[in-house]
């Protein structure tokens, strides 16, 4: 009797995996996005182009694509013009939006903050959804990057799928699905210097730092590092939805606002360790500071101490960061929380943003550090 043939079973190429995370992520969008025409981000390298090849098979109406021009190269005016026009050959609206890079943020962060600007502004309309090309390698490389900076749990959660306007179909598909998706349609794609370029961090983890991972614990690294912002991003999800609902119990009328009972005074809360309403602060820096008015609600501090630390300093950050509270660090953040989970009398924190953070008869209160008067 002859041996069976062994028949060989195919599973989808690197295109159909493409297209097929591109149709789940538009299917999971919310009615109003789904329902607008998409504008999808592209730089011509294989990821974003990969992405517009895939939504202009998953979309039946038009499928919109914006070329950001940073400006930051020689010819960038002209290679983006000439990505438009390939786009346009492949049936699609494609526009090039030149933007001006600042200093702000370093250069990585700048040229983020342009070109987001630039393609909010670029959608064909407000519900319009604006597709992104980031991978899971972009992804294990955000993780990382969230690692080695000490971060916490939002940060290493990394990039989410959906964030209006933002959505990334892409971060359970590797980036050599992207680039043998580009080759199989024939399609030339762009590889960005920037991106080859040592003096930026996530340039140095893509083709240093990860390889040497992977060969070190044997591969599978970048995949696991997307899987812990999947389970990271879950605990967030959890922890955002108790801080939201807390910070709403602990929020207390402050002056100009309907009066609110405060929860119970604490050892030295009856004295202030700051300054009464409408009295002078000392200026951590020297110098008498002038009236310091009260900034936005304040927190009941009898509220914020029955709840876990962690909820406890998500409600504080966002309060903090809210009333306009710059760059806070951990050391700020946590003797901020020593105002209510290891309240002694003490201070609190000096914060950027010209805040001064003080508790008083049981709740926290921000107050705005004014410049002191000059003296005849």
């Amino acid at each position: 009797m002859a041996a069976p043939r062994r028949l060989t079973v195919h599973g989808p190429t690197a295109a159909g995996r493409v297209r097929r995370a591109v149709r789940a992520a538009l299917d999971r969008l919310p009615a109003g996005a789904a329902a607008a025409p998409p504008l999808v981000a592209c730089s011509g390298g294989a990821d974003s182009t990969a992405l517009v090849l895939a939504v202009r098979e998953a979309v039946e109406g038009p499928v919109h694509a914006a070329v950001v021009d940073h400006g930051l190269q020689d010819g960038s005016a002209e290679r983006s013009a000439e990505l438009a026009t390939v786009l346009r050959g492949l049936g699609v609206t494609a526009t090039v939006h030149p933007v001006v890079v600042g200093a702000a943020g370093g250069p990585e962060g700048a040229a983020r903050a342009a070109r987001y600007g630039a393609l909010r502004a670029a959608r064909p309309t407000p519900s319009s959804p604006v597709l992104l090309g980031h991978t899971l390698d972009d992804q294990a490389e955000t993780v990382l990057l969230g690692l080695g900076r000490g971060s916490g749990a939002r940060s290493l959660s990394g990039m989410r799928e959906w964030t209006e306007p933002w959505l990334r179909p892409l971060l359970g598909v590797r980036r050599a699905d992207t680039v043998a998706a580009c080759a199989a349609a024939g399609v030339a794609v762009w590889a960005d210097p920037h991106n080859a370029d040592p003096r930026f961090a996530r340039s140095r983890l893509r083709h240093e730092v990860l390889p040497l991972l992977e060969d070190v614990l044997g591969g599978g690294v970048a995949a696991a590092l997307a899987r812990t912002a999947d389970q990271l991003h879950d605990d967030d999800a959890a922890l955002s939805v108790a801080a939201a609902r807390l910070l709403s119990a602990a929020r207390v009328a402050t002056d100009g606002e309907r009066d609110a009972p405060a929860g119970e005074t604490g050892p030295g809360d009856s004295g202030d360790n700051g300054s009464p309403p409408g009295t002078a602060v000392n200026d951590p820096a020297g110098g008498a500071a002038g009236v310091a008015e009260a900034v936005g609600a304040a927190l009941d501090t009898g509220v914020l101490a029955a709840a876990e630390p962690a909820v406890r300093r998500r409600v504080l950050r966002e309060w903090l960061a809210g009333a306009g509270a710059r760059a806070l660090t951990d050391a700020q953040l946590r003797a901020a929380d020593d105002l209510v989970g290891a309240w002694r009398g003490q201070g609190g924190p000096a914060l950027g943003g010209g805040l001064v953070l003080t508790r008083a008869r049981g709740r926290l209160v921000l107050r705005r550090r004014s410049r002191p008067r000059d003296r005849a």
